[in-house]
């Protein structure tokens, strides 16, 4: 069983099923972050949808690139959850499968190539409540409860 975060699903409504891949990418204390600025500011772990034939790892590749213009290496999966939500932009209910990656960012080639989107830096037990979804902070939380030996 996938855990759960955020809304319980509305009874009667149709959620499409949207699997995508997100990075936790850790340079020393920090988390590079990405915000949406549309439709309103989001902090989210970079990431986002796997497009048909693509492979997890490779959309990763492409969406942290494109929603910050890093490119990383390294990529290990550490865990999944899901999420009942609505996405304006497809303008959809969508339960969202999320395969959580730890990576290693290794170099900046400009600027996010999305659109509203805008990366950042910041410090990882700020991102543990920063970051916009339930999902996202448990997985920062993991993350800085290792770097802490807990």
């Amino acid at each position: 069983m996938i855990r759960r975060f955020g809304e319980t699903p509305e009874p009667g409504r149709r959620y499409i099923r949207r699997v995508g891949a997100y990075a936790l990418l850790p340079r020393g204390d920090a988390l590079l972050l990405t915000c949406q600025a549309d439709p309103g500011p989001d902090l989210q772990l970079p990431g986002g949808g796997i497009d048909p034939g693509e492979s997890p790892i490779t959309a990763l590749h492409r969406e942290v690139y494109e929603e910050t213009g890093w490119l990383i290496a390294a990529p290990r999966r550490v865990g999944t959850f899901r999420r009942f939500t609505y996405m304006p932009e497809y303008d959809l209910w969508a339960e969202k499968i999320c395969l959580i990656y730890t990576a290693r960012p290794v170099r900046r080639l400009g600027p996010p190539t999305e659109p509203a989107h805008t990366a950042l830096w910041m410090r990882a037990d700020m991102a543990t409540e920063a970051l916009g979804n339930a999902g996202d902070r448990h997985f920062a939380t993991r993350h800085v409860n290792r770097l802490r030996g807990r």
